[in-house]
């Protein structure tokens, strides 16, 4: 086994063949249109963290090149890196403080690629200035570059299909946007799960959400961390991975037991929720008085499903995230969601229930079997209609 000293020389010799040889390891061509608004400089970012990826303002500047008036450009200071290393290649527009500002509101018009780098290899770029991500090239490709490359399509044609067309404000367009956004996170948790590289897989799971919002979607972030400290539990990315996808800091879990929480019930009295569970399948609905889509939810919805599965063993369950009492008692009573029980510690958005969940948003929902075990989560309209209809026909 080599020592680290020789993987450093042998690293810093590389870096000096490339140099004596004119031919720099990580060049090419950006387009620049005449009159752009771009500036003539390329960044060389190290996002320094798995969190880094993406975000702005985040990452280090390790390198600049000049743009040519034909477009051409060379890095010169490359970091060293044994092991394949994630950093990120951005343009700025004239005027711009930060040079590692990265744009992340249309990925088609984001203004950076993330890139794997390791020592000895040659890497030439093309793209546009003005579409810097979605015409990023790479001549030859290696097959983790070549995966980047293939997220970066995936996340484009995902966007362009689920969000890029935007919704209006309504209390049911909410919900589809809602709808609209676990569609495009989809794509992109599908791109992880079947990659076999690390670093690309990363950057999916980034993607996934930029703020590191996985609330809705905890089961996925708990399946990679675990998956990737399996494969790769020194990598300090990994580790970092791992602190996130914590199961027990994240919320309550497909297959987990709900907890058995004393509900302090509508009519005054306090009863276990377990106590409270249908014959065969319970929908513990997470809402507010003021949160419309949750109203909408349970007038259009949970209603009917009531009204025809409850005889049969389908129970509902509401707690709300309330302040006052007698804005809670009105909205169920306007809703029709008298039918079911209700419960509320009343103490708004200090609710100790949404704190056991681990929970901050709503319209939510558990749907768990008779012994309180979750078997499906966070379904709304047609498609909790659905889920049911499948369970109890």
């Amino acid at each position: 086994m080599k020592s680290p000293a020789f993987y450093l020389l042998f690293s810093i010799y590389l870096l000096s063949i490339s140099a004596c040889s004119g031919q720099p390891h990580l060049s090419g061509t950006i387009e620049l249109e005449e009159d752009s608004s771009w500036g003539s400089m390329i960044y060389l970012i190290d996002p320094g963290s798995w969190k880094g990826v993406g975000s702005s303002y985040v990452g280090t500047v390790v390198d600049s090149a000049s743009i040519g008036p034909d477009g051409g450009f060379a890095f010169e200071e490359l970091p060293i890196a044994e092991e394949p290393m994630l950093l990120q290649l951005a343009i700025q527009r004239v005027g711009e403080r930060f040079p590692n500002r990265l744009d992340n509101e249309q990925p088609t018009t984001s203004n950076y690629f993330p890139l794997v780098w390791q020592d000895g290899e040659q890497v030439v770029i093309t793209a546009e200035a003005d579409r810097f991500q979605a015409t990023f090239a790479i001549r030859n490709p290696t097959p983790r570059n070549a995966a980047m490359l293939e997220l970066c399509n995936i996340r484009q044609a995902a966007f362009a299909e689920y969000l890029e067309a935007g919704s209006e404000e309504s209390h049911e367009e909410l919900l589809a946007e809602e709808d609209a956004l676990l569609a495009f996170q989809s794509e992109l948790m599908q791109f992880a799960e079947d990659s076999p590289h690390l670093l690309p897989a990363l950057t999916a799971i980034r993607w996934v959400s930029i703020a590191g919002n996985y609330e809705r979607i905890p089961e996925f972030l708990v399946k990679q961390a675990e998956r990737w400290t399996a494969e790769e539990p020194e990598h300090p990315w990994v580790q970092q991975l791992a602190a996130v996808g914590d199961r027990r800091k994240l919320p309550v879990l497909v297959g987990d037991l709900l907890p058995d929480y004393p509900m302090p019930m509508l009519a005054g009295d306090t009863v276990s929720l377990h106590s409270l569970l249908g014959e065969r399948l319970t929908l513990v609905d997470l809402w507010a008085s003021w949160c419309g889509p949750c109203r909408v939810q349970n007038r259009n919805f949970l209603v009917p499903l009531w009204d025809k599965y409850h005889e049969s063993g389908f129970q509902v369950v509401g707690y709300g995230l309330e302040a006052s009492s007698k804005a809670w008692t009105r909205a169920i009573e306007t809703d029709g969601a008298y039918r079911w029980p209700h419960a509320s510690d009343l103490q708004g958005d200090d609710s100790p229930l949404f704190e056991l969940l681990r929970l901050t948003t709503i319209p939510a929902n558990f749907l768990l079997d008779a012994e309180g075990r979750v078997v499906a989560k966070n379904l709304h309209g047609e498609e909790l209609m659905e889920y049911v209809r499948r369970v109890m026909e």
